[in-house]
């Protein structure tokens, strides 16, 4: 007979003993033994036979200031490389990946046999571990994926029990941190791996606050402990070569004035590249690489990137800092984290911090802009990071629409400011290379916003077929202009002179020349296989539906592109009591016998055998969202779009010279103005790709030269 669904199992209940734990400066911090299960290659190393636990009760601003330490601050290690990752609620694959891929790094700056004397020191050898500290920052415990907490638990990172509670001595708990020295590792296909020990801190927050605020947690609590000489930040699910890191590290090491770096963020493939299959991922890898091939490097040969992707970037932590006015990179990075939602912060405020992509864009500037300095910021073609792109259309749509609202305006917020740029320690040709490039943004910036067409006000996800037909519709508009501008060509050859498809023809020649040219410099064609014609076929979707889609959800300032996924029920509170002269706190904890203490890693390796995901609970509002903050940001809209519209309409008047009641298509037979127009957009275009490609070529020559 069937019963119905087989209740769920739950955690297992061990023997737990309540233990009177004494506090370290006021707070709660215990040293669980891990369990005797867990390969440790070296048992006599302590740090990696305790997992130790801190009830974190203040803001990360605080941390510091709280009294509250690390283990590196015990044992007096120097931190050379402190490595951020963060998460939300990936699952256990991309989790695996990325921490697999970062103590791959790790491994290889211990086995480097080569010293590198810069202004970062020398720190390569057999205990350069020692010195890099990985620092894990989940965004939310509630909504962190219960495979991934197996994960490292089955690591040693993190051990579920009754230590953890949402109140210490009254106070709300803000974050659960755990601290470990890690000898193994779970790659990507979940098996068991023997590595370099890698020094681990776990932070996982108690609410969701957003992936700035996880950044904070690393710079304003950790790296303020950790003082280290170049912070990494990974996103989970982006996966660094094996040397990438070593890379990232040796730019800052040889010039002392290079303030971040990034390296070059490819889009995972998967095995024999099967993802490419897929054209959506295949037109994104067209775009990455050719902005790792053109963009990137003409940015860093003037000396200023105006983004640093989150997913794999590096900074100098020196660099980072304020003033002592509490003004400069990370103060206005962490500006609109603080701030409120409504009128306190507006609709410039709130798009422009909305994402971290426009956030980045606001530290960059910031960084080469700082009042008595001359930062500058570089790109390292050798350091690869493969990371985690949409697979759907809708959640393509949902990521750009963050992506190019936040970018607009934090691009509208760098050229308002600009003048910083000349209040700073550059040299006057550095200065000028900047200002050029800045008037270079400005352009593009101009043109970006001019070619929009459709509104769209409804959700991708409620609306999938509508956007996956217009995005088919545009596709097959494209594959038409294809074979027409080969048309062209083919007419432009056969005349032998120039006609009226010359000026056409010589703008294709310049754009894929532009892309093959560049390509076989850089010694990477291969994308020009597998993916030109997906980009192509979707480019009409990247200049039409995703910037329509983001001028028509200006009022929406969420995050995140993917569901939430809920956790374990909640957790106790810890009281206080006095024994003796001593403050003390009760705390129940797993019993020391050793089949107790491996109970719980024998339940995390088989739930990871067989726990699945659940299904995800609808998405949380904010409860300061009110209705009339969603009138203001709605009118704001509804007045850039209707600007928007107008605008364009007022181009296509000028372009088809309607503008007069009794003109009429015929008063212009030789369609002038349609070939002055043409004729604009190609000259830009080429002058663009030039200059795109002599930044390139001079960024490959100089590689040549200094390596």
């Amino acid at each position: 007979m069937h019963f119905g669904v087989p209740p769920r199992r739950q955690q297992r209940r061990n023997r737990d003993v309540k233990k009177m734990i004494p506090l370290t400066h006021g707070h709660l911090m215990i040293d669980l033994e891990v369990p005797n299960k867990l390969i440790i290659p070296e048992r006599g190393r302590e740090e990696s036979l305790y997992c130790r636990y801190t009830g974190v009760t203040c803001d990360p601003d605080d941390f510091s200031t709280n009294n509250y330490f690390l283990r590196q601050n015990i044992s007096g290690r120097e931190t050379e490389i402190a490595i951020c990752i963060t998460m939300y609620n990936e699952d256990e694959v991309l989790l695996c990946r990325t921490l697999y891929g970062v103590m791959c790094n790790i491994r290889e700056l211990c086995a480097g046999n080569q010293v590198v004397h810069g202004n970062c020191g020398a720190f390569l050898g057999k205990d350069a571990w020692k010195k890099v500290v990985v620092v894990i920052v989940a965004d939310g415990r509630r909504h962190i994926h219960p495979r991934v907490l197996d994960c490292l638990a089955i690591l040693g990172v993190y051990q579920p029990g009754r230590h953890m509670s949402n109140t210490i001595l009254g106070e709300q708990v803000t974050a659960h941190l755990f601290e470990y020295t890690a000898t193994m590792a779970l790659d990507a296909s979940i098996q068991f791996q023997l590595m370099t020990p890698t020094q681990i801190v776990f932070c996982m927050k108690e609410k969701n606050q957003k992936k700035i605020n996880s950044h904070r947690w690393f710079f304003n609590a950790f790296a303020k402990l950790l003082q280290p000489k170049v912070c990494v930040l990974i996103d989970v699910g982006t996966r660094p070569a094996s040397k990438s890191i070593y890379h990232l590290w040796k730019t800052f090491d040889l010039n002392s004035n290079v303030g971040g770096a990034c390296g070059e963020v490819a889009v995972y493939k998967g095995p024999q590249w099967r993802e490419l299959l897929n054209p959506l991922v295949a037109a994104q890898n067209f775009e990455y690489k050719m902005s790792n091939i053109l963009d990137k490097p003409l940015e860093s040969t003037l000396g200023y990137i105006t983004v640093l992707p989150g997913a794999f970037s590096a900074y100098r932590y020196i660099a980072l800092q304020n003033d002592n006015t509490e003004r400069g990179p990370l103060a206005s990075y962490f500006r609109g984290e603080v701030a409120g939602f409504g009128h306190q912060q507006g609709i410039f405020s709130s798009n422009m911090c909305m994402c971290c992509r426009g956030l980045h864009r606001i530290l960059c500037f910031e960084l080469v802009a700082k009042h008595g300095h001359d930062w500058i910021l570089r790109y390292v073609k050798s350091a690869v990071g493969e990371t985690d792109v949409p697979h759907s259309l809708t959640e393509f749509i949902s990521q750009r629409r963050r992506w190019l609202n936040g970018s607009l305006f934090a691009s509208v917020y760098a050229l308002a400011h600009f003048p910083q740029i000349l209040r700073s320690d550059h040299s006057v040709a550095r200065k000028t290379a900047l200002m050029i490039e800045t008037g270079y943004n400005f352009l593009n910036l101009c043109f970006s916003c001019g070619l929009f067409s459709i509104c769209h006000g409804n959700k991708p996800k409620a609306s999938q077929w509508k956007y996956k037909g217009a995005a088919i519709s545009f596709a097959a508009v494209s594959a038409y202009m294809i074979v027409c501008a080969i048309f062209c060509a083919i007419q432009v050859a056969h005349s032998g002179k120039t006609g009226p498809y010359s000026k056409l023809v010589l703008s294709i020649l310049c754009t894929f020349g532009l892309w093959c040219g560049a390509s076989m410099l850089a010694l990477d064609p291969a994308h020009l296989l597998t993916s030109a014609i997906p980009y192509m076929l979707l480019s009409p979707t990247y200049i039409i539906i995703l910037n329509t889609f983001a001028f028509s959800n200006l009022d929406d300032i969420s995050w995140g592109t993917k569901e939430q996924v809920r956790s374990e029920d909640d957790l106790g509170v810890v009281k206080s009591k006095i024994r003796g002269t001593q403050n003390v706190v009760e705390v129940e904890l797993p019993s020391t016998e050793e089949k107790d203490v491996d109970a719980l890693y024998v339940e995390a390796l088989e739930n990871l055998k067989t726990r699945k995901p659940k299904d995800p609970p609808p998405l949380d509002v904010h409860a300061a969202q009110m209705q009339e903050a969603k009138d203001y940001y709605a009118n704001i809209r509804t007045n850039v779009l209707l600007f928007w519209v107008l605008s364009n309409a007022l181009l296509v008047v000028s372009i088809l010279g309607v503008g007069n009641a009794t003109a009429t298509f015929s008063d212009d037979p030789s369609g002038q103005r349609t070939r002055a127009y043409m004729t604009c957009v190609l000259i830009f275009v080429a002058i663009s790709s030039a200059i795109r490609f002599f930044g390139s070529t001079v960024y490959l020559v100089t590689m040549l030269f200094t390596g």
